[in-house]
This record gives structure tokens, C-alpha cells and sequence, in this order.
């Protein structure tokens, strides 16, 4: 769990994401081995998600989003998380309940490549079937922020 000055320091880094220790220690008032043990903290736990997971697709030439829902064989899900991690395209999975077995978000240039990356994703042993929706807009971006209070 997160405390009170993990809670201020994440605060500060949405809004200058690149501050250094010195700055984190003087714009909270807080002494310098304090921001270093807490920011270490955040830094090397799983507290944060890597820098990459906040490009937008579009920065690497994937401006098209994509939600894929798949069902899986069960009996064959032996290495389908390893094949899936070896397509580029496919920047998130999660396990979910329900109907579908599994939530992707894809990244691509365009609906051919879009075709394309679910081919792909059909193809992975253990897959049955999968439905694909289109990102049209991002109404309410990511956030975490809020909870932050």
C-alpha cells in the first residue's frame, strides 16, 4: 500500500513527470533521504507501470486502438500467453470473466493491419474465437490521480 508521501510524490510526478529527488524533497518540504527511500520504493515495485505504457500508440505509428474479447480452449492454454507476448501489436491482456476468457487491447495503422493482428492472435494456440471492437474515442483517459486523495 501506498502512503500519504507516496501519495503527495505521485501527485507531483503527474505534473512534472521527470523530477529529480532534490526537487521532490524541496517541493514537498520533505528531507532528501526521505523522497530517495520513497521514490526508490515506488520505482522498484510494482507500484508503478513502465514509462512506455504512457506513449500513445500514435507516437509509434499504431494510431489505431482495438479491444479484442477471445475465448480459449482451457485444455490447450498451455504457451498462449508466450505466443501472444510475441506479437508487438498486442500491448495488454487480461484475464476476464464472463463470456470471453480474455480482454487485448491491440495497437495498428489501419483496419487492414488490424485484420492482420487478429489473424495473428487466431492463430495462437488455445484461442477459439474472438470478437473485435474498434477504438473510436478516448472519452476519459487512463487515471489513477483521483484515487489519490
Amino acid at each position: 500500500m501506498i502512503d500519504s508521501i507516496d501519495r503527495r510524490i505521485l501527485r507531483l510526478l503527474d505534473r512534472v513527470p521527470r523530477a529529480t529527488v532534490q526537487y521532490v524533497a524541496e517541493h514537498l518540504s520533505i528531507a532528501r533521504g526521505t523522497a530517495h527511500s520513497h521514490l526508490s520504493k515506488l520505482f522498484e515495485g510494482r507500484d508503478l507501470a513502465p514509462v512506455s505504457a504512457r506513449l500513445h500508440p500514435s507516437a509509434v505509428g499504431r494510431p489505431l486502438r482495438a479491444l479484442v474479447t477471445a475465448e480459449v480452449d482451457q485444455a490447450k492454454i498451455e504457451g498462449l500467453f508466450e505466443a501472444l507476448e510475441q506479437i508487438p501489436e498486442v500491448v495488454e491482456c487480461t484475464a476476464i470473466s464472463g463470456q470471453s476468457d480474455l480482454w487485448l487491447e491491440i495497437v495498428a495503422r489501419d483496419a487492414d493491419d488490424v485484420y492482420r493482428i487478429t489473424q495473428r492472435i487466431m492463430e495462437c494456440r488455445g484461442i477459439r474465437r474472438t470478437a473485435t471492437s474498434l477504438v473510436l474515442r478516448e472519452m476519459i483517459p487512463r487515471r489513477m490521480a483521483q484515487l489519490l486523495t
